[in-house]
């Protein structure tokens, strides 16, 4: 993939658009972080393609000075599909929502992890359906009262983490809207990778569902409430680095206090995102507020073979191997006949 001639900055990155999101919505954070991402990834503007659906998310792509496709709902993970098959030297980026990728997108969604088609998956969830002003989502938790559920929501929620890795995801991150910095740096790990790279970033819909992650993402119980992974490094967290995870005699993950008596630093389990294996990965990518840390960062990492690779590989084989050059030898194969 081509780099840029000269060194770009987020800036570089900014469209003409005038940004339409409602004033303290989370997607600014995320969006100046997708553009310092970009910039720092050294790839030329007109290597990279933001394509999205239908959503508050999906209007991101106005506001990239890049090449983009603005879908129709649900179907971007087939489009930037479509764009990456076509043209292998693109880096395709697929802005998403909890209700455009996991409703009527989902189909698309999953089948696109599974091939490992190269492509980045930004999925924006704040739990709510926003632009259609605030009907529950796939995301939303049991008992969520929305303008489609004022009872309640009776439906249990998908975990974005547990369904990625279960469709055979080979990379998984999550970060926060108001944590530029992390969201910026999952991001360039999702560009850099070859396959399919899903990013979970919570964000905050402050008309239809506002300080939905505000518990364990305030800064006063922030630093207790979340772990940030990091590959090769031992899973302490806290206020003073006073807590870590271990596994217990039951196999799953337990948080210990590093002062109680009988623990040791060596006890802390080490982050390996490189382990094919899903099993801590998953119940990492699943700890939830407040009886566990939600962690975030680079969750899962696993070198895999992509699909448009391989889709590559097929057809230079089978052209090798043709005795079909040209339409005449194609017209002229199989069972001909002339008319007279």
């Amino acid at each position: 993939m081509a780099t840029n001639h000269q060194t770009l900055t987020f800036k570089d990155f900014r469209s003409s658009q005038e940004i339409r999101w409602c004033a303290g919505c989370g997607d600014y954070g995320i969006l100046i972080a997708i553009q310092k991402a970009m910039a720092e990834s050294k790839i030329k503007k007109e290597d990279f393609v933001i394509v999205s659906g239908i959503g508050c998310s999906s209007r991101l792509p106005y506001y990239v000075n890049t090449y983009g496709f603005h879908g129709i709902h649900g179907r971007g993970s087939a489009i930037a599909s479509g764009v990456k098959c076509g043209n292998k030297k693109l880096k395709v980026i697929q802005i998403t929502g909890d209700g455009d990728a996991l409703a009527i997108g989902g189909n698309h969604f999953i089948h696109a992890i599974r091939r490992n088609i190269d492509i980045s998956i930004l999925l924006f969830n704040n739990e709510i359906y926003g632009l259609t002003k605030g009907q529950y989502s796939p995301t939303s938790r049991m008992g969520t009262v929305t303008k489609t559920s004022p009872f309640g929501t009776i439906e249990h929620p998908f975990q974005p983490s547990e369904l990625a890795i279960g469709a055979m995801g080979k990379f998984f991150a999550r970060s926060v809207d108001i944590n530029i910095s992390l969201t910026k740096d999952v991001v360039l790990e999702s560009i850099k990778y070859k396959g399919t790279a899903v990013v979970e970033i919570l964000q905050n819909c402050i008309i239809f569902n506002d300080k939905i992650h505000k518990a364990f993402i305030h800064k006063e119980n922030r630093k207790n409430n979340f772990i940030e992974l990091k590959h090769g490094e031992r899973m302490i967290f806290g206020e003073d680095n006073d807590k870590g995870l271990i596994i217990n005699e039951n196999g799953k993950l337990e948080v210990v206090n590093l002062k109680q008596f009988g623990i040791n630093i060596r006890d802390i389990l080490t982050h390996d995102a490189h382990e094919p294996n899903p099993f801590l990965h998953l119940q990492l990518a699943n700890m939830q507020y407040p009886e566990m840390p939600v962690a975030l960062g680079v969750i899962r990492k696993v070198d895999a073979a992509t699909y448009d690779e391989a889709m590559e590989r097929q057809i230079s084989t089978i052209k090798n191997r043709s005795k079909i050059n040209s339409m005449d030898d194609l017209l002229n194969s199989g069972y001909t006949w002339d008319v007279e």
